[in-house]
């Protein structure tokens, strides 16, 4: 197995004194932040603090609650019957766990992009326009140019400039993955959490993915969840090792993958479980 060590980590990790992580507030900070299903523990004591504008990786085994932390960052798990959370989620700096938190507003503040492409079976152009429409943009001149200017920071708009009206669905695997993203973006949120979205992609696909994803990162703080030793270390920032539930080392990439601190996190960066 080919492990992420020996490959080069972005110059960008080395998180300088200009670093946004060093001159801002973190984009999202959580502290003491447990969640169970029905009572069985997914998440235990989670304390990290993700910068902005830089990539965030989470990893770990199937069932360690990397998308449940994910999940949290924009109360998606609300959505799951038998859910209970404690402690703190700050975004922003809002503790976004309160009753009283607007969560139709935070969703627009922390867009999500999933595993799979989930186009509306709608035009390219309706799908870009959905999130704008919800939000009372109605002015076609203002939504056209959101739409390109979305579609643009995809890298998506001169492959469907001429075909808007087309059934998104027409589209390849990843060219739908890119249209989430920029319908994501296209409602301006400050952070994007991506959940493997590149997962069900092949090779090829994924390297535009994993570019364009680097090219984001300039605008905005994104979160990814990912299986892929070797994506996370290309791509991210920021790795986060969970294992039952648990942080069990949250470092630069480079010091993840090079020189760890926990013998569990060695043994799942090398290939050795997971």
């Amino acid at each position: 197995m080919e492990t992420p060590t020996s490959r080069s980590i972005p110059a960008e990790d080395a998180l300088d004194s200009e670093s946004p992580s060093r001159t801002s507030p973190p984009a999202i900070e959580t502290k003491d932040l447990c969640l169970s299903y029905d009572e069985a523990p997914a998440l235990r004591d989670v304390s990290l603090s993700v910068p902005e504008r830089q990539v965030t990786a989470l990893i770990g085994p199937s069932g360690c609650g990397k998308s449940t932390l994910l999940r949290c960052f924009n109360r998606m798990n609300d959505l799951i019957p038998g859910v209970r959370v404690t402690g703190q989620c700050r975004v922003g700096g809002q503790d976004i766990l309160g009753d009283g938190v607007d969560v139709i507003g935070l969703r627009k503040q922390v867009g999500m992009v999933f595993q799979r492409s989930n186009p509306f079976p709608m035009s390219i152009r309706a799908n870009m326009a959905y999130g704008l429409k919800l939000q009372g943009l109605r002015n076609r001149v203002e939504q056209d140019r959101i739409v390109e200017e979305s579609l643009r920071a995809a890298a998506l708009w001169d492959e469907v400039k001429d075909r808007l009206d087309r059934n998104a669905l027409e589209l390849s695997g990843g060219q739908q993955q890119r249209l989430c993203i920029a319908r994501a973006i296209a409602i301006r949120p400050r952070i994007l959490l991506m959940d493997e979205p590149a997962s069900a992609l092949d090779p090829i696909t994924t390297m535009r993915i994993e570019e364009l994803i680097l090219e984001l990162r300039r605008d905005y703080t994104i979160v990814i969840v990912t299986h892929n030793m070797q994506q996370a270390a290309r791509i991210s920032d920021r790795t986060a090792f969970l294992y039952l539930g648990e942080v069990v080392e949250f470092d630069r990439t480079s010091r993840i993958f090079t020189h760890p601190r926990d013998q569990r996190t060695e043994d799942y960066v090398t290939g050795r479980f997971g």
